[in-house]
Formats: C-alpha cells, structure tokens, sequence
C-alpha cells in the first residue's frame, strides 16, 4: 500500500484521507491514535512494540478530497529497517483505516 503526504494530511493511494503529520513528524490517524513518525525517505515508521502510549489527538477538520495521479513514478529503494521498526503503510496498513472503515473508531452509541 502506498500514499500520499499533502502536507499535513496523508492519503491513501486512492485518495482518501486516512491521518495526518504533525510538525515534529508524528502521524496519527483520522481518530486521533497515534501510528509512527514520518521518516525523511519519506515512510511512516513505528516501533513493533511501543515503550509508552502517545495521547489521542483532536482530530482537524476533513481536507479536501484529492484525485490521485493514475501513472506514478516507480518508488526509490528505501533502507533496509531493522527488526525492531517497521513500515507501517507496508506491514500495517489498517492502523491508517479511512473514515468509513477502521477498528479504531468511536462506536455510534
């Protein structure tokens, strides 16, 4: 799974809006859990066992929906992480679900 950084809002690779970055580089996804930190390469990265829980955030209002291009450009190697991190688009991709879909996200009652 890919996506795309308008910075702050991260989408998917089909244009829905699935979180955003913070200035120090932290994501978090459209309800606010914290996912990773956003890497130079430019991936989201995150510890496979988090040391301590990072707080929810307040959500910010829903960006304008984007038309992602249909040809991309190939993807530059990226550097191998070490065993300890890892991609989250690449390894857990449903810790950034779109607004109608996620385990993460409030029940209606």
């Amino acid at each position: 799974m890919g996506g795309f950084l308008v910075y702050p809002y991260i989408y998917s690779a089909s244009g829905e809006w699935i979180g955003w970055a913070t200035p120090e580089r932290m994501v978090f996804s459209i309800y606010g859990h914290f996912v990773g930190t956003l890497s130079n390469e430019p991936r989201i990265l995150r510890k496979r066992e988090l040391s301590h829980s990072e707080p929810r955030r307040k959500v910010p209002p829903p960006p304008p929906p984007i038309l992602p291009p249909s040809r991309l450009p190939l993807a530059p190697l990226m550097a191998e992480l070490s065993l300890n991190v890892m991609d989250v688009l690449e390894e857990a991709p449903q810790l950034l679900p779109s607004v109608d879909f996620g385990d993460l996200r409030d029940d209606l009652d």
